[in-house]
């Protein structure tokens, strides 16, 4: 293969691949060359080191999620049904790619736990779309007053259990629709207006 040929994406792809097979510690820059056809020299012209090449890789699929949340932010109807609607994806994502890929899950897990800006980026992306539903609650009235990005940060830390990878675990151990509805209850009586 050329190394003019050769994108950011065919790497991701190659080093996604790779992670698969071996995990993020055993991976290396020449498995991801290798996978490719192509010199370590010429990965590096595209990522100046493993860190960042796994941090894009981690970028690459927190982002793959965005799309169908955006969806339901934007989207028309109560604050609360959307709300809920958002939750409840998130937790499918989630949920979904530790079931059908558990080798890639855990390598996920693995970068996120080590990511320095890739994490706290998906993390505030995350806030600021649960912001946007609050914010929207708050003005229509059926969310009580406040501060919407505080109110938004606090319904993604009290749900980490049902989406946060650290989790996989107890989610593999047994359903955990029931827990989620009965903490759903408890912060939509603490949200809705009086």
């Amino acid at each position: 293969m050329a190394a003019e040929t050769l994108t950011r994406d065919r790497v991701l792809d190659a080093a996604e691949e790779t992670l698969r097979r071996f995990g993020p510690g055993k991976t290396t820059v020449v498995d991801v060359a290798r996978a490719l056809g192509v010199s370590h020299g010429t990965v590096y012209r595209h990522f100046a080191s493993k860190a960042e090449l796994l941090d894009a890789v981690l970028g690459r699929w927190l982002s793959r999620m965005n799309p169908p949340l955006t969806a339901i932010v934007e989207s028309p109807g109560p604050a609360g049904d959307r709300l809920w609607q958002w939750l409840t994806t998130l937790m499918r994502l989630k949920h979904d790619k530790a079931r059908t890929d558990p080798d890639l899950f855990a390598a996920y897990a693995l970068l996120a736990a080590e990511a320095r800006d890739v994490v706290p980026a998906h993390v505030g992306e995350l806030v600021a779309q649960v912001t946007r539903i609050v914010a929207d609650g708050v003005e229509r009235g059926e969310f009580a007053p406040g501060d919407p990005a505080v109110i938004a940060r606090s319904v993604l830390d009290a749900t980490t259990r049902f989406h946060h990878p650290a989790h996989a675990d107890e989610w593999a151990a047994g359903p955990v629709e029931q827990a989620f509805e009965a903490l759903w209850n408890l912060l939509l009586l603490g949200l809705c207006a009086r």
